[in-house]
This record gives structure tokens, sequence and C-alpha cells, in this order.
């Protein structure tokens, strides 16, 4: 797995061992000599990670961390501090400037890059869901709210004994975390995989085998594998939280937990779990809204049309196209306030009479078009009276109006591998039909 790293520290002999071993491990290198430096640097090269140096003279990595995670360009690139020191409270007062993790000189290569593999594998993810959000963005599609900065009330899933998890479950209800507790491996899983949880933290046992197995599990299946995982192990555990990482973890802790380290990378994945999700809602919010017309919320003419097509490739399909009568009358008596009314109150009936398996979608103006999969001419043409009677025999109440409004349908039975445009054509002939006819009446083609 390649990677653009970018390698901070005003120590030219440290620059340059680091990037000697990251060449040799095929990533591509950049170099920075100081905080100033770096920031200009992330913001040419792009670069996948940062090894951020914490002491430097000027800009410190503290506040070239701050500086990097409080422009919005270059938020979610992961940073790694790079430190001598030792003592736990400057560990958490990096991981509150926003850095992912701290690694300690002289620098260990066996973590160094298993830590680089999980990360990037954290940042690939994201970068696909942003990338795709931005395209939404270009399109016209308003991005939604930030994410809640607060963590209280996040599920969280703990797995341990006694001895290890009263403390972990102690620190994380300061910050009001739902914790709930499990005490086997087999009732973590059942529990995980309903789904509804945002963060899982798993204590490893002497031998922790089965929990490296649980955590393996949780990143094979959908509704758990963008759930964070932290692991909680002894310093001699070594060996197993860096084939945690290889597996799926997100972060670790080791055990007796440090309170304030803990909880501030726990906010730390908490909050990157949600800019994913609020990236994941972003996209699913624009595909709905490019598919979808604005004004009955029904499909719209894109999306049935490609629909239609792909049931044509497989089977038979029906289409039927329903105009409404004469209704350019009722916007220029009533007005285009009335009219859209209508267009909403007609679109609830024709989707209240249909199949759940049945797409219904705005065509353009007053007219619907409706795909049925697989249904024959007779259930066809039943379906096209259904809906002729859901349209005229109730009138429509509109804001204190009462206006009577009937439709004409045209239907056309397409064979497999038929071609949309034709089988569409064939009903709006017989749309006209039964417009010529009289109107008030449905069709089908010869």
């Amino acid at each position: 797995m390649t990677a653009r790293i970018l390698v901070v520290d005003d120590i030219a002999a440290n620059l340059r061992l680091l990037e000697a071993k990251l060449q040799s491990e095929y990533y591509e290198v950049a170099l920075a000599q100081s905080g100033v430096e770096a920031l200009m640097q992330a913001s040419g090269w792009s670069p996948d990670i940062i090894l951020l140096d914490v002491m430097m003279p000027g800009m410190d990595g503290f506040e070239t961390c701050k500086r990097l995670k409080s422009d919005p360009a270059l938020t979610h690139i992961p940073v790694v501090m790079v430190t001598a020191l030792t003592d736990s409270f400057e560990r958490v007062r990096g991981l509150e400037a926003g850095a992912d993790d701290f690694l300690s000189k002289p620098v260990d290569d066996a973590t160094l890059f298993a830590r680089l593999r999980a990360l990037m594998r954290v940042k690939q993810v994201q970068d696909a869901w942003r990338l795709r959000a931005e395209t939404a963005r270009e399109l016209g599609f308003e991005a939604p709210a930030d994410p809640d900065e607060s963590v209280a009330g996040t599920r969280t899933l703990l797995l341990g004994a006694a001895m290890d998890a009263d403390p972990i479950e102690a620190s994380l209800r300061l910050d009001g975390l739902d914790v709930l507790r499990c005490g086997s491996t087999e009732d973590a899983w059942a529990r995980l995989s309903v789904g509804g949880f945002d963060l899982a933290v798993l204590c490893l046992p002497e031998d922790g085998a089965e929990v490296l197995r649980l955590a393996s599990r949780l990143r094979a299946q959908a509704v758990t594998r963008d759930v964070p995982v932290v692991l909680a192990a002894r310093p001699a555990q070594r060996a197993m939280v860096l084939r945690g990482f290889d597996i799926g973890a997100n972060d670790h802790v080791m055990l007796p937990v440090d309170p304030n380290e803990l909880r501030a990378r726990v906010r730390n994945q908490i909050r990157r779990k949600r800019y994913q999700d609020r990236l994941r809602s972003e996209l699913d919010r624009s595909l709905e809204m490019a598919v979808t017309d604005p004004l009955t919320g029904l499909r719209n003419r894109r999306y049935v049309r490609r629909h239609l097509e792909g049931v044509l490739r497989g089977g038979e399909a029906s289409v039927l196209i329903v105009d409404l009568d004469r209704f350019k009358p009722i916007n220029d008596t009533y007005g285009h306030n009335v009219g859209d009314m209508a267009l909403r109150e007609i679109a609830t009936r024709l989707r209240a009479n249909l199949r759940a398996s049945d797409v219904v979608a705005r065509w353009g103006g007053e007219e619907f078009l409706i795909v049925l999969a697989g249904a024959p001419a007779e259930y066809t043409m039943i379906v096209a009276e259904r809906l002729r009677e859901a349209v005229g025999t109730t009138p429509l109440v509109l804001g204190g109006v009462e206006l009577s409004c009937t439709c004409s349908i045209g239907a056309a039975i397409g064979a497999a591998g038929a071609m949309p445009d034709q089988v569409i054509g064939a009903a709006d002939a017989a749309l006209y039909q039964a417009k010529a006819e009289g109107r008030n009446r449905t069709r089908m083609a010869g």
C-alpha cells in the first residue's frame, strides 16, 4: 500500500533517517523542517499522512497540528506526532490538537508501518466519500450541517474483564458515553452485529486471539465495517496490537489506562466516524435529490428511464403514461400554487394504488410515467383503470378549493431486450389515442 508521506522535523538527520525507512517501503516522501514549511507542503503536495515532530523552534508540533486541523482543505489528513516526550500530558495535548497517534523516538519500524497501514485504510475510505460529496456540492447540492462536537450519548460497546473494563467504563462515562459491557466475544458480536454502535473498545486478555478474530469479523461485515475499534492492551502485548492494526483496529491504549489519554483518543475516533457518516449522508442525500422530482417527491425522468432500461434487460415490462386532462385551466384559474398542490395530491393517489415494486415518476409537466415489471397486458390494463379511477372519481380538495380532475392513460408492453424509447413511444401513441377519443380513458398500444 503506497502513500505520500510528509515528514516534518527541524533536525536534518532525523528527516533523512525517516525518509530512508519510508522509501525502503516504497512510500513517496516529502520533507519539511518547520511548521510553516509543513503547512505550505501540506497545501501544495496533498500528502496522505503527516509525520510531525513535536519539539521544533518557532511553531512547535502542537501548534502546527492545530493549524492543519483547522484548515477545511487539510483537516482530513491524518497526523502522527513523533516525539521523545514520554509524559502522558504531552500525548493528551497532541491528541486534543487533532493528532491521530503518537510515535516515540527512536521510532520502531514495525509500529511505524503498522500505524501507517491502518491510517491509510481509513483515509482511503474517507477520501472516496469526500470526493463524491465534493462532486455533489459542485452540482449544486448543499452540504448538511456539521456534526455535533459533543460525544455525549455515543453508543459504545466495551469488552473485557472487570479489572480492565471498570476503569475504562468510568473514564468513558465522564464524557457522557452510553457504555454497554460485554464479558465474552460471542456476546459482543451478537450485540454489535445488530448495529447501532458508534465505538467498540476491546480489552486484550493474555491470549487475545479471540478478540482479534472479533476485530477482523467486525471489518468483514457491512453493518460493523465502519465502527471504530480501540484495543486496550498491556505493553507486553505489542505484537498483538500491531496484528490488530493490520486486521482493522483503529487505535489503541495501554493498560492500565490513562483516563485522559483514553478519552482524547476515543473523542478523536468518534469525531472521525461522524465526519465519515456526514460525508456518506451528504452523498446519499445528493443522490436521492438527483433522482427525485422536487415538487411531487416521485422519481424523476432520468431515474425512471434508466430503471426501465434495466428491467427490459432482464425481462418484460409494461409502461403507463398518465396525462391529466385539461390541467392548464386549473393553473390559469386558481394559480400555480393550487396547480402544484393538485400535482402533489395526484402523485400521492398514483403511488397509493401501485405495488411497492412498481416505479412511478413525474415525466414532465402534468404527465407521469409508470413502469410495471413483468406485468402481462390484462393486469396492466387493470392497473391503468384503477389509476384512472383514483384520479377522477374523488374531487381534489386543495386549500378550500374543490376541483374535479381526470386523466388519460396510454399503455404499452415491452418484451425483454426492447429499447426503452420504443416502449415509451408506443405508450405515448396510445395516450394520444385516448385523448383523441374523448379523454378520461385508457388505451393499450396495438
